[in-house]
């Protein structure tokens, strides 16, 4: 399971959200400067974020993100208000590693779906999701702040057979709080595709990454004509299933944990 270390930009400045709300948010300087903290501290990944485009739909921190992506020689991962396939095409181009597109795969799909045929293993379906007191996952946009009315295995399920590189699931009601991940929803994810999967929201510990590295779902083979196995690419196939990775943000720049033990706790012990 990989790492990706969590750098939210909201008006040039590195920043956490308590479960997705803009009213509660605390700063940590400088983007790059963190970004270069945490690449020296071994970060394989960064999972960089611009927060204001996210709300607004019209990218407002690019020029820091390509910054990072330019400075660090590690893979960065972004997304929030990536609308278009300009938009992926700029990120790519200036050194982004993979794509996130959230909103877009709600309100116009068919740009994410030909971004990732146009790029395969390089763009990323980003879901964020609230748990309702129905239990049900539903699907959030607009930077967290509006439900889609879709819920998250419908979602996923939807883009079965596009060559997307992951799903990034993040939990909101757990994003921020340090009070652990959903490892229920997860679970869910990881049934619903054959897709990488990577969890976001809730981390506050080392025992908190264990308990996500050890998070396996069993799935049957995938169902074809006549109940028969051969389901589309994309959709759960036989065995067992992992998680690809986990988005850690606050609990670093807090110092509850370092990279390097984030590194750790993300390999299973054999």
């Amino acid at each position: 399971m990989d790492l990706y270390c969590a750098i939210d930009v909201r008006a040039g400045a590195a920043v956490r959200l308590t479960q997705g709300d803009f009213g509660r948010q605390q700063t940590y300087g400088d983007p790059l400067e963190v970004a270069r903290q945490f690449v020296a501290g071994g970060a394989p990944w960064l999972h960089v974020v611009d927060l204001d485009a996210a709300r607004e739909g019209r990218p407002v921190n690019r020029e820091m993100v390509l910054s990072i992506a330019s400075a660090v020689d590690v893979p960065v991962q972004s997304g929030g208000g990536v609308r278009s396939a300009e938009d992926v095409e700029e990120l790519l181009a200036g050194g982004v590693t993979r794509v996130v597109m959230g909103t877009t795969a709600l309100e116009r799909p068919e740009v994410l779906r030909a971004a990732a045929e146009l790029h395969p293993g390089r763009v990323a379906l980003g879901l964020d999701y609230r748990v309702g007191a129905d239990g049900c996952a539903e699907v959030a946009v607009h930077g967290w702040e509006r439900g889609s009315g879709r819920q998250m295995a419908e979602v996923v399920a939807s883009f079965a057979g596009s060559p997307l590189g992951a799903v990034v699931a993040t939990g909101i009601d757990r994003d921020g709080t340090l009070e652990g991940p959903d490892l229920a929803g997860l679970a869910a994810v990881l049934g619903a595709t054959d897709l990488p999967v990577i969890a976001s929201g809730g981390v506050g510990s080392v025992a908190d990454l264990v308990s996500l590295t050890s998070l396996v779902v069993e799935v049957g083979p995938p169902a074809g004509q006549g109940g028969q196995p051969g389901g589309p690419p994309g959709s759960p196939g036989d065995g067992p299933r992992r998680l690809a990775g986990v988005v850690v943000g606050k609990a670093l720049v807090e110092g509850r944990l370092d990279v390097a033990e984030g590194v750790r706790a993300c390999t299973p012990s054999e």
